[in-house]
């Protein structure tokens, strides 16, 4: 698990009292809560989606090692120590992909549909950039990738709902957050909590692989 201090254990406790009765399983709660303790938001609460297979998809897939592509560096940043420190997949990011300038397009969502077609069965994680999420979600409607998981929470006013709706409809397992809400910062908190996960449930065969 992460380094907590006596600090983050009152933090998680006043999370806990606030938040009340909910409908979350063990495993969506644990997210729900770093979510909530790394933006002091409770609204939270009420705009995290977890599909249906979500959290077991994206488990199976990172203990399986499946590479993880990111919208921007703040994103690689905030998961590749805890990536490196467990499992240890890929983190690549599609800002930093090479790809020829496109007019039409941000670097983000086309620099994530260049990796998403060379990792179509990838891990997905958009935190900010929601051209990036329409980019990815346009690939999965023409069946040209098939992700292991799509993590998706940009902010935003224009688009940002047709692109969520759009993963919601797409059966592709995924966490979302609903509305205009989100960031790179919860992108992060769900893609370490679920390493924490997948590290309780898998982290003894990789121990012993290793």
């Amino acid at each position: 698990m992460m380094e907590w201090h006596v600090s983050d254990a009152q933090s998680l406790a006043i999370i806990d009292r606030e938040i009340g009765d909910h409908l979350f399983s063990p495993a969506e709660y644990e997210i729900v809560r770093r979510v909530v303790y790394a933006t002091a938001d409770f609204e939270y609460k009420s705009l995290i989606r977890f599909s249906n297979q979500a959290m077991q998809s994206g488990a199976a897939a990172l203990a399986a090692r499946t590479t993880i592509v990111v919208d921007v560096p703040m994103v690689q940043v905030g998961i590749a120590p805890h990536i490196q420190n467990k499992f240890a997949n890929p983190v690549y990011c599609s800002m930093e992909a090479i790809t020829r300038p496109q007019r039409e397009k941000t670097q983000a969502a086309w620099g994530i549909e260049t990796l998403a077609r060379r990792y179509p069965e990838g891990i997905f994680v958009v935190g900010q950039a929601q051209t990036a999420l329409t980019a990815l979600v346009e690939l999965i409607e023409s069946e040209e990738i098939k992700p292991a998981l799509v993590i998706g929470t940009p902010s935003g006013f224009v688009g940002v709902d047709a692109a969520k709706a759009r993963l919601n409809d797409s059966m592709i397992p995924h966490i979302r957050v609903d509305g205009r809400k989100g960031s790179a910062v919860v992108a992060v908190a769900i893609v370490n909590g679920l390493v924490d996960l997948a590290w309780q449930a898998y982290g003894q065969e990789n121990r012993n692989i290793g």
